[in-house]
């Protein structure tokens, strides 16, 4: 038996944080959308990589933050704009008033404390090409029976089961 786990050939990992990287744009777009009111006790704190590409940030920022910076979103902010790459929002640091634009692909972590809620990324630079990889070498002979069937252990299938009640 084989203990070891072949390479995917699929990216899921990347196609995994590209999903959630849009659950962030997707709540913020809400934001957006009602005013940049924040219902109830939510807010956000968000976390990015200061020097990840198309990410800008005023110099004394970027000068106190230079690998990784925390933002909140709660009370003081403006000109919240959410774009389909990143977004773009006014803060006020020490009443020095400062705009940042963020893209998705720079952000390490978006947490909602108000309802106990995180999410975690690995940076990405944006506009990053995935890794590159070998291409599918889909029926490749050595992978298919004389019944022309794929020949599979099995090992390789996942099961999950959402709580369904059996």
């Amino acid at each position: 038996m084989n203990d070891t786990t072949p390479d995917s050939l699929i990216p899921y990992d990347e196609i995994v944080q590209e999903a959630l990287r849009a659950v962030v744009g997707r709540v913020l777009r809400q934001i957006e959308r009602s005013g940049s009111t924040l219902p109830g006790a939510h807010h956000f704190y968000i976390t990015f990589k200061t020097g990840a590409p198309g990410v800008s940030v005023p110099p004394h920022l970027r000068e106190r933050f230079p690998d990784e910076m925390t933002i909140v979103l709660q009370n003081k902010f403006w000109d919240l704009n959410v774009g389909e790459e990143g977004f773009s929002v006014g803060l006020s640091f020490n009443q020095i008033p400062a705009k940042l634009q963020v893209p998705y692909a720079a952000i390490t972590a978006f947490v909602d404390p108000a309802v106990d809620f995180g999410l975690q990324f690995q940076a990405l630079g944006a506009g990053t090409a995935p890794e590159p990889h070998e291409n599918a070498q889909n029926d490749s002979p050595e992978q298919v029976t004389e019944a022309g069937v794929e020949a599979d252990d099995g090992s390789n299938v996942v099961t999950v089961d959402f709580g369904r009640k059996k």
